[in-house]
C-alpha cells in the first residue's frame, strides 16, 4: 500500500494514515503497519497487473478500477451493529451434520482441526474435508474425514513459482495452469461428494446440515445452493471489502483519489481476477449440480453481495475489526488446538538441553525450488551469528538432505509439534503461515518471516510492527547476511519483551470458542429446527401441512405407513438466490445481448464441431465394424441435433426473455442512481412468483412513475429552493420514464423469467433426486442406530397433533376467505 510524503504518518487498520502524535493518544489503534514493498517496479499506466514480488497491482487510471470506484458505497458516520455473537445468545440445542472443507497447507488444516473439536463439544458431528495426505492428521484428531482430492505440495510448488493471481511466463511455458484448473476440478468435485456421500471407510451416510470453509476452497457456495444450507466462512487473511486496509494482495500508490476507497477496491480487483481465471471452470461444475451459471457481473462479489458470514481467525489484539464490517464479519482470535501429547525424541531433548535456546528455522509445506541453496544459506546465516544455535525442520523441501541431523550448533529435525517446540526456543525463522505466527506469537517467540506468497508478508508485516520482529524478508531477497542480522534482532531483549507482550494479551483470548458461538449467531435458527424432534435440524417440509421434518423424524413416518415418501420435499433451512445485479438499462441489456450472441455462437458451432468431435471419438477406438458406424452415425446426428434444439431455445429466450428481463431491471435501478432507494418487489423463483412480481412492478411503477413528476420538483424545492425545484423536475422526468418502461416490459418479461425458471426446475431435477435419496439413508440409518432406545410413539404423536392443527389453521384460513368475499 502507498504512504504518503509525510515521514510522520503511519498506517492503522482501523484509522488509515495519521502521524504518530495522533496514534499515541488512540488507545485502541493497533500497531502501525506498511503493505507495499519498496522494490515494487510498476507496470504501465493503464494496466493492472502483478507486481515483481506477485501481488496485484492496482492502477488507479485503469477502466476495471474506475468502474468499481463507482460502485463504492458512501462511508458511513455510523458503525455497523457489533458481532451477531455480541448480540445474540449464540446457544444452539440443534446438532447438526458440520462438514468442513478447507485447501491448503498442513497450517491451514490445523486451525479447523481445533474448531471442528470444539464443534463436537457442543454435540454436532464434524466431518473435515481436506486433501488426501492429511487423512490420518485428522482421524487421529477424533474428525471424521472426507478425502477432496489434490495435491496440497503441487500448489503450494505452484504457489511459490506464482505468489499472485497472474502466472509467469515460466509457469505458462510449463503448463502449470492447466495443471492447476485441472486440480481446481477434481477439489469442486471432491468437495460437493464431501457434502453428500458416506464415510468411505465405515460406510456411514452422511448430508451436510452446514458447511463452514475457507475461502481457497472455491466450492462451498455452491455446494450450499445446491443444498440449500448455511454457509460460514473461516480465514486468515482479510478477505471482506474495508476502508481500513487493502486486501494483502493488492499493491498502488497513493494519488488523488482517497486512499480508503481505493483500500476498498482493491477486494473487488483481487475477486475479479480470481473468477476471470476461474469462472468458467466454476460455472461448468455448476452445470453438473442443475444450478444455472453465475454471471460474470456477480462471480466476483458472491460472499458480499449473498452477505455469507465471515470468521477472522486472528487476535483482535494484532488487527481489530474495522468499524465498515458489518455484523456478518467477526474477528475472533486465532485457532489453537489443544496441545497434542508429545515426548521428544532423545535427540532433539539432549540438544535443547545441552546449551542456550536454539533458534527454530521451518518452512513448513512450502516447496522450494532449490533446497540445496536454501540449506547453505541457512548454515552460513547461523555462523555470522555467532554462538546461535538453531533446530532446523526438513519439511516439504526436506533441507538439509543427506546431512546428519545433528551438524554442530545444527540440529535438522523431521516432524514435530510447533506447541511443544515454540516453547523451548528463543526465536522462530517461518515463513508466514498464520498458524505458524500465531504458535511463535502464544509463546512469546520473537519471528522473523520470509514470506513466499499469500497472507505471508501480511503478518510478517503485523510482526514487525508490534516490534516482535524485524520487517519480513522476502524469499528472493534472503541473504546469509540479512537473515543473520534479522535473526540477531530477535536475540535482542528489546524483541524478546514485545514478543512477551503480545502473548501475554493474546493469553486472554479464545479464538475457537468466540468462532463457534460466532457460527451458532449467525445460523437460520427459525427455520432450522425439527418441529417434532427440536434437538434435530428439519430436512424435510411436509407438503399437507407445511410441517418441518428432520431425517429421523421422517423415516419413522415412512417406516409407520403414516406419510409416503412422496409427501415430503426437501426442506431449505437456507435457501441461496444469486441474481444479477442492474445498475442501469444501457449495461444490463448490452451484458444480455452479449451474453445472447456468445450462447448463440456456442451452440451453432457445435452443430458443426460436436459431430466431427464424436467421429474422431470413434476413430480413436479403431471401430471399424458397420454396426459401429451406424452408432457414431447416430451419435453425430444426435449431438448436432442437441445443438441446433439448444440454438433454438437461446434464440427465443434470449429475445423474448432474457433481454426484456434485463431491461425491465435496468430501468427500475435508474432511480437508484440519484439516491432513491428502489423498492424491492421480491424474487421471481417460478410461474407464479413471476406473475405476482409483474403486477407489483406495473402497480408501483405507474403510481410512483407519474407521481414523481410533481413530488421531486416539490420536495427538491423545499430543500434547495429554485434549483432543486430544476433537479427535482429532471428526476421527476427520469423517474417517470424509467418506472414506467418498467411496469410495461415487466408485465412480458417477469412472467416470462418465472415460466423459464418453472420450466427448468421440472427438468433439472437429477441432483434434487440423489439428495433425497441420500437424505433417506441417513435417515434409515439413524434409525436403525436408535431403534432400542427411541419410542417411535413419541415422534407419530406430534406429528398428529401437529397435522390436525395444520390442518385446522387451513380451514380456518378458507372460511376468512370466504367471508371476506362475501
Amino acid at each position: 500500500m502507498g504512504r504518503p510524503n509525510n515521514e510522520d504518518s503511519k498506517y492503522t487498520p482501523a484509522q488509515g494514515w495519521q502521524n504518530h502524535e495522533d496514534a499515541a493518544h488512540d488507545d485502541e489503534a493497533p500497531p502501525v503497519y506498511e503493505l507495499e514493498a519498496p522494490t515494487v517496479t510498476m507496470p504501465p499506466p493503464g494496466n493492472t497487473g502483478a507486481t515483481n514480488d506477485g501481488r496485484i497491482h492496482i492502477d488507479i487510471d485503469s477502466h476495471l478500477t474506475k468502474s468499481l470506484i463507482k460502485l463504492v458505497p458512501k462511508a458511513s458516520k455510523q458503525p455497523h451493529d457489533p458481532s451477531r455473537r455480541f448480540t445474540t445468545s449464540g446457544r444452539l440445542n440443534v446438532r447438526l451434520n458440520i462438514v468442513i472443507q478447507v485447501v491448503g497447507s498442513r497450517g491451514d488444516v490445523q486451525p479447523f482441526i481445533a474448531l471442528g473439536q470444539e464443534l463436537q463439544k457442543h454435540g454436532h458431528r464434524v466431518r473435515l474435508a481436506t486433501h488426501d495426505v492429511f487423512e490420518s492428521f485428522v482421524l487421529e484428531s477424533g474428525l471424521e474425514f472426507y478425502p477432496i482430492g489434490g495435491d496440497p505440495k503441487e500448489l503450494m510448488a505452484y504457489m511459490v513459482k506464482n505468489p499472485g493471481l497472474i502466472p509467469s511466463m515460466k509457469s505458462l511455458r510449463e503448463g502449470d495452469i492447466q495443471k492447476k484448473r485441472t486440480m481446481i476440478g477434481e477439489l469442486l468435485s471432491g468437495c460437493w461428494k464431501s457434502c453428500v456421500e458416506g464415510d468411505a471407510k465405515t460406510g456411514r451416510p452422511f448430508v451436510a446440515d452446514a458447511i463452514i470453509a475457507n475461502p481457497p476452497s472455491f466450492a462451498h457456495v455452491h455446494c450450499a445452493q445446491a443444498l440449500g444450507v448455511p454457509l460460514h466462512l473461516m480465514f486468515t487473511m482479510p478477505w471482506s471489502c474495508t476502508r481500513a486496509f487493502p486486501h494483502p494482495l493488492a499493491n498502488f500508490k497513493v494519488g488523488e483519489i482517497d486512499p480508503a476507497v481505493i483500500n476498498y477496491v482493491s477486494y473487488g480487483v483481487v475477486e475479479w481476477m480470481t473468477w476471470q481465471g476461474l469462472g468458467d471452470l466454476i460455472n461448468k461444475w455448476r452445470y453438473t449440480l442443475d444450478l444455472e451459471p453465475v454471471p460474470n457481473t456477480m462471480g466476483p462479489v458472491l460472499a458480499e453481495a449473498l452477505k455469507v458470514p465471515f470468521t477472522y481467525c486472528w487476535s483482535p489484539a494484532l488487527v481489530p475489526k474495522p468499524l465498515d464490517w458489518a455484523e456478518h464479519i467477526d474477528v475472533c482470535g486465532f485457532f489453537f488446538r489443544d496441545p497434542p501429547s508429545y515426548t521428544p525424541p532423545p535427540i532433539i531433548d539432549k540438544f535443547i538441553q545441552a546449551g542456550p535456546p536454539p533458534v527454530y528455522i521451518g518452512f513448513g509445506s512450502i516447496v522450494i525450488e532449490d533446497p540445496a541453496k536454501m540449506t547453505s544459506l541457512i548454515l552460513e546465516a547461523v555462523r555470522m551469528c555467532g554462538g546461535a544455535r538453531a533446530i532446523v525442520s526438513r519439511g516439504w523441501s526436506n533441507l538439509g538432505e543427506g546431512m546428519p541431523d545433528e551438524n554442530g550448533d545444527i540440529l535438522f529435525i523431521g516432524d514435530c509439534p510447533h506447541e511443544w517446540l515454540f516453547q523451548n526456543v528463543a526465536a522462530v525463522v517461518h515463513h508466514g503461515g498464520a498458524g505458524t505466527a500465531a504458535c511463535g506469537l502464544r509463546n512469546g517467540c520473537p519471528t522473523v518471516v520470509v514470506p513466499f506468497f499469500g497472507d505471508q508478508p501480511f503478518w510478517g508485516e503485523m510482526i514487525a510492527a508490534a516490534g516482535a520482529g524485524p520487517h519480513p524478508i522476502p524469499h528472493k531477497s534472503l541473504t546469509a547476511s540479512n537473515l543473520a542480522e534479522a535473526i540477531s534482532y530477535c536475540l535482542t531483549p528489546e524483541a524478546t519483551s514485545a514478543a512477551q507482550n503480545i502473548a501475554s494479551q493474546m493469553a486472554s483470548e479464545d479464538g475457537v470458542k468466540a468462532a463457534v458461538q460466532s457460527f451458532h449467531a449467525n445460523l437460520p435458527l427459525e427455520r432450522l429446527q425439527c418441529d417434532i424432534l427440536p434437538d434435530q435440524p428439519a430436512s424435510w417440509l411436509y407438503k399437507h401441512a407445511s410441517i418441518r421434518l428432520s431425517k429421523q423424524a421422517a423415516q419413522i413416518l415412512i417406516e409407520s405407513a403414516i406419510i409416503d415418501a412422496r409427501d415430503i420435499s426437501l426442506h431449505e433451512t437456507h435457501p441461496i438466490s444469486i441474481t444479477n445485479q442492474r445498475w442501469d438499462p444501457i449495461t444490463s441489456t448490452t451484458s444480455a445481448g452479449v451474453s445472447w450472441v456468445s450462447n448463440l455462437a456456442t451452440s451453432s458451432t457445435g452443430i458443426i464441431i460436436d459431430p466431427i468431435a464424436e467421429l474422431n471419438r470413434s476413430k480413436g477406438h479403431g471401430s471399424e465394424s458397420s454396426s459401429s458406424g451406424a452408432a457414431t452415425a447416430g451419435r453425430m446426428a444426435l449431438a448436432s441435433a442437441k445443438n441446433i434444439g439448444r440454438f433454438n431455445m437461446h434464440v427465443f429466450k434470449g429475445s423474448c426473455v432474457d433481454i426484456p428481463f434485463a431491461a425491465a431491471e435496468g430501468f427500475r435501478a435508474v432511480p437508484r442512481l440519484y439516491g432513491e432507494e428502489v423498492k424491492d418487489h421480491g424474487e421471481v423463483k417460478d410461474w407464479s412468483s413471476g406473475f405476482g412480481v409483474a403486477g407489483k412492478n406495473f402497480a408501483h411503477g405507474i403510481v410512483d412513475g407519474v407521481s414523481d413528476l410533481w413530488k421531486r420538483p416539490y420536495e427538491d424545492g423545499k430543500a434547495e429552493g429554485a434549483a432543486g425545484v430544476a433537479k427535482g423536475v429532471g428526476k421527476g422526468l427520469l423517474g417517470f420514464g424509467s418506472k414506467v418502461a418498467s411496469a410495461g416490459i415487466g408485465l412480458v418479461a417477469y412472467p416470462g423469467q418465472g415460466i423459464c425458471k418453472s420450466i427448468r426446475h421440472a427438468a433439472k431435477s437429477g441432483t434434487r433426486k440423489r439428495i433425497k435419496v441420500k437424505r433417506l439413508e441417513e435417515g434409515q440409518w439413524l434409525v436403525d442406530q436408535k431403534r432400542n432406545s427411541m419410542d417411535p410413539r413419541v415422534v407419530l404423536e406430534r406429528f398428529e397433533r401437529l397435522r390436525q392443527e395444520g390442518l385446522a389453521q387451513g380451514n380456518r384460513s378458507i372460511k376468512s376467505g370466504i367471508s371476506s368475499q362475501s
